[in-house]
C-alpha cells in the first residue's frame, strides 16, 4: 500500500533537485547492455558490476560472441559480480531468447515502439528479470516513463512513510511506479539513489543535514 500524495512526491523530488541537480534524460547504453548490466548489478555493488562487464566484453567484445560461449566462460568473466554460476546461463538464456524474437538478430530496439506495459511483459518473461530489471533497461536506454526501484529507493520510501512496512521491493515497483508523475520519474531515480548513497544511508543514516527530514517519519521519530 503506497501511503503518499502527489504534492508531497513533487516536494520531494524539488528538494532533491536542488541537492543533487535538474537532471535531464539521456541515453545510459544501449538495450542489451542495459539488461546484462542491470542482471549483473544483482546482490552486488556498482563497483563489482563494472568490473564484471568490462572483463565480459573485453573477453567477448560482442553479444553473440557471448550467446555461442560456454556458460562457464561468461561465469569466469562475470566473477567480480558474484553469483557467478546463477548469473551466466542466465545471460546466455536472455540472449537467446531475444534472437529466437528477432529472426536471430540480438535487438531489444522493439520494444522503442511499445507501450509500457507490453514492453515490461515482454522483458519479465526473460530468464532472471524482474520488474526492476525491466525497468532500467526502459527507463535508461528508451526514456520510456518508468519508475525503477532499487534499494536505495526502497530504503528511503520506507523512512519517508510513502510504503507500508510489509510491501516487498518487487511490489513497491508497480506502486510508487502508479503515483510518481511521469515527467519527474528519471530525475526523482537518480536523485534518490544518490540520496541513498550519500545521506540517507542503510547504517547511520545523516538525518540532521537532510533536506527532506521535516517530511521523513523515520528521521521525526529520531528527533524525539
Amino acid at each position: 500500500m503506497v501511503k503518499v500524495d502527489v504534492e508531497t512526491i513533487y516536494e520531494v523530488d524539488k528538494l532533491l533537485a536542488q541537492t543533487y541537480g535538474d537532471r535531464r534524460w539521456r541515453k545510459h547504453a544501449e538495450p542489451i547492455d542495459e539488461l546484462v548490466a542491470t542482471v549483473l548489478s544483482q546482490h552486488t555493488n556498482d563497483v563489482n558490476r563494472d568490473k564484471a562487464f568490462k572483463q565480459l566484453k573485453r573477453r567477448f567484445p560482442s553479444w553473440e560472441q557471448v550467446l555461442n560461449a560456454p556458460v562457464r566462460s561468461i561465469a569466469a568473466a562475470i566473477k567480480p559480480a558474484g553469483l557467478s554460476n546463477q548469473k551466466a546461463p542466465r545471460i546466455k538464456a536472455m540472449l537467446q531468447e531475444i534472437a529466437e524474437a528477432n529472426g536471430g538478430k540480438l535487438s531489444l530496439d522493439f520494444l522503442a515502439d511499445m507501450p509500457v506495459p507490453e514492453a515490461m511483459e515482454w522483458l519479465r518473461k526473460l530468464p532472471g528479470v524482474g520488474p526492476k530489471t525491466a525497468a532500467c533497461v526502459l527507463l535508461f536506454s528508451f526514456g520510456k516513463p518508468i519508475f525503477p526501484v532499487d534499494t536505495h529507493i526502497y530504503r528511503i520510501s520506507k523512512r519517508l512513510g510513502w510504503l507500508d512496512e510489509k510491501v516487498s521491493e518487487a511490489k513497491a515497483n508497480e506502486l510508487l511506479d502508479k503515483v510518481v508523475p511521469n515527467e519527474i520519474k528519471y530525475r526523482l531515480h537518480l536523485n534518490m539513489i544518490a540520496h541513498g548513497r550519500k545521506v540517507c544511508k542503510p547504517q547511520n543514516p545523516r538525518c540532521d543535514e537532510c533536506a527532506l527530514k521535516h517530511l521523513c517519519n523515520y528521521a521525526l521519530k529520531r528527533q524525539r
